[in-house]
């Protein structure tokens, strides 16, 4: 896309900043937000919001370090951006807010 091949050994960020991609950890905290937004305006009883109080305690996981929920995950994300639960209901400041802009 750049002229460059993967012999000529430049790393992924020099590349990004040339092209004016903004990073992928960004872009997937954006998807995530997006998504916790959309379910936080439905409707509480809907079966989508009713996932969220199935207690999981019973629930075994395998060996090794536990994967991080969607919980703690989303909610990193929010305090990285200095977002609250309450900020979902308004869609329009919603996505102002959790918008990542391309270096373009």
């Amino acid at each position: 896309m750049c002229g460059y091949t993967r012999l000529d050994r430049i790393r992924n960020v020099v590349i990004r900043e040339r092209v004016g991609v903004a990073p992928l950890e960004d872009k997937l905290s954006e998807t995530r937000l997006r998504l916790f937004g959309h379910v936080k305006r439905r409707c509480v009883n809907a079966p989508l919001r009713r996932c969220e109080a199935i207690d999981l305690l019973q629930y075994r996981r395998g060996r090794g370090r536990p994967k991080p929920s969607w919980n703690t995950v989303i909610q990193s994300d929010r305090k990285y951006m200095g977002l609250t639960k309450n900020m979902t209901q308004d869609k329009n400041m919603w996505r102002s807010r959790i918008k990542i802009v391309d270096h373009r």
